[in-house]
């Protein structure tokens, strides 16, 4: 299953029939109906686990859901089966283990585990996380803005994702992501705009372009 950031948080710019199903999912999560929530999944009504309704503000996946509410651990391992990521933040800086230890549902610790990143590790991650939204900005300046949250990338390196995906609206494309030898990997491209493109190298002083031209 191919991992792509939901992060379009404006759904004026999103297919209605996305953001329909951010609702049906979301509320289905928050009532604790998991039957209806792994249909929504499995049938691709809804196409993300790691969705949140859109017009939202609390960022709550079904994952998070599921920590609050203290659902069985086989609810919780089926989400992440689902491509659900233990280490994805709501709003307020909490990931589903967070959740989950303060509201006393200590049965989803084990399950929901994920590593702990270390001050250097924070630092890393927020220097990639600034390059990245200074680049993302940089490369659809031109296009009709679009409200996102910003990519974290500690989800690719803690959630180990072999890429991440990010389409953005108006591009007809879109941005992937992928950590190598301790450097984030940036491609980006337009499908309609021959040689649009471009690879950049993100390390913690800076992004450098590498490539060019390639679509």
């Amino acid at each position: 299953m191919s991992a792509e950031w939901p992060g379009i948080l404006d759904p004026e710019v999103m297919n209605e029939n996305i953001v329909e199903a951010s609702h049906r999912l979301a509320d289905a999560a928050k009532a604790g109906r998991w039957e209806v929530v792994t249909d929504l999944l499995e049938s691709g009504q809804a196409q993300n686990a790691n969705q949140w309704r859109f017009g939202g503000t609390s960022w709550f996946t079904p994952l998070h859901q599921a920590a609050w509410l203290g659902a069985p651990a086989e609810v919780a391992e089926n989400l992440i089966r689902l491509g659900a990521w233990r280490s994805l933040r709501t709003a307020d800086g909490a990931r589903a283990v967070d959740l989950a230890r303060a509201r006393g549902h200590h049965h989803l610790l084990e399950v929901l585990a994920v590593p702990e990143p270390t001050e250097r590790d924070q630092q890393t991650f927020a220097a990639w996380d600034q390059h990245l939204a200074d680049l993302i900005a940089e490369r659809t300046g031109r296009l009709d803005p679009a409200e996102s949250r910003p990519v974290p990338t500690e989800v690719i390196a803690l959630d180990r994702l072999e890429s991440l995906w990010f389409p953005y609206p108006g591009m007809y494309g879109g941005f992937s992501m992928s950590i190598h030898r301790d450097l984030l990997i940036v491609k980006s491209w337009s499908r309609v705009v021959d040689g649009s493109g471009q690879g950049h190298v993100i390390t913690e002083s800076g992004c450098e372009l590498v490539e060019e031209g390639f679509v």
